[in-house]
């Protein structure tokens, strides 16, 4: 059974590294294996910001603790298929009626090969890496410019945080106006990552009219006692651990907004080992070929040229 498990979820016959256990814990099961006062969904009032990287993005409303969030039963969406599962839930507890008729959902897929998801922002993936993508369709803001983001919690490696890294290209075919690409890696070989690009959406087609910006900040110790004390948790990795954690907020004041259509997507990578590295696009290489390609052909069509004609008047005899 264990065997046709780590097959089925893209590991073959090596178990996961504890870090994406850990990563996959903490990023996708907010349904009690958290423990109390964990991650949780931001929201912040952004009326009157205009500076769009202010932080906060706003004054921030009482946070909704996922630790206290009612979840589906992870059987009812598991698809061998696909390779998925979904987590939904909403807060056991709203007076005000603010997920009335919506919901928070993780949706975990792996992958038994190379490819790209069909939807932006299309991050490359492999059969050592699972996706992840966070969902809040349907919840009632609290303001009419509301901004929402998630806390994040991670395992550091020995003292330090895990480092976050940015990556710049030229290319923005698969995710178009994003020229960024985000990375938590831990270890400096590394052991395992975590990988985004920093936009969300606020349609759920994906496309670039409903791009919102995705802000990180700074990742930096947490306090043990404010972190779960999961039992899961410590079973892999003790009682004694450093945490990290750090924010990221969806969207600004101005442009596109959850405010639009009642919903917000955005997805990250995680896995063991290197991360996958992108390379140019088939349109992009197209595209400097041609660039670098046109001025080599006018030089040697000049030099043809120049070839003929010099023949030509070496052909020519005169007459005395």
């Amino acid at each position: 059974m264990r065997g046709s498990v780590e097959r089925g979820w893209g590991w073959g016959r090596r178990a996961p590294s504890p870090l994406l256990l850990l990563t996959l814990l903490l990023f996708a099961a907010p349904f009690g294996l958290l423990g109390e006062e964990t991650r949780q969904l931001l929201e912040f009032d952004s009326t009157n910001v205009s500076d769009t990287a202010a932080e906060p993005p706003g004054r921030p409303y009482p946070p909704y603790s996922l630790a206290d969030f009612s979840w589906n039963n992870i059987t009812d969406s598991l698809d061998p298929v696909t390779l998925s599962a979904t987590f939904q839930g909403h807060p056991m507890n709203d007076p005000t009626r603010t997920f009335a008729n919506g919901s928070l959902a993780f949706r975990v897929q792996a992958f038994s090969r190379s490819s790209r998801p069909a939807q932006p922002p299309r991050l490359l993936h492999t059969a050592d890496t699972c996706q992840l993508e966070v969902a809040l369709v349907g919840a009632s803001p609290r303001g009419n410019r509301s901004l929402f983001g998630l806390e994040v919690a991670t395992l550091g490696q020995g003292p330090d945080c895990p480092s976050m890294q940015e990556q710049h290209s030229i290319d923005d075919e698969y995710a178009p106006a994003v020229f960024q690409l985000d990375q938590l890696l831990w270890g400096s070989l590394p052991s395992g990552f975590a990988q985004w690009r920093p936009v969300a959406y606020s349609q759920k087609q994906g496309d670039r009219a409903s791009a919102l910006p995705c802000h990180a900040s700074p990742l930096h110790p947490a306090l043990a006692y404010t972190l779960p004390q999961s039992p899961i948790v410590r079973a892999f990795f003790g009682s004694q651990n450093n945490f990290c954690a750090f924010n990221l907020t969806f969207g600004a004041s101005t442009g596109p907004g959850y405010w639009d259509q009642h919903y917000l997507s955005w997805s990250a990578l995680l896995g063991v080992g290197f991360p996958p590295v992108d390379g140019l696009s088939p349109l992009v290489l197209g595209i400097m070929a041609v660039a670098l390609g046109a001025p080599g052909l006018m030089l040697l069509g000049g030099g043809l040229v120049l070839l003929l004609r010099h023949k030509k008047y070496s052909e020519y005899q005169s007459i005395n």
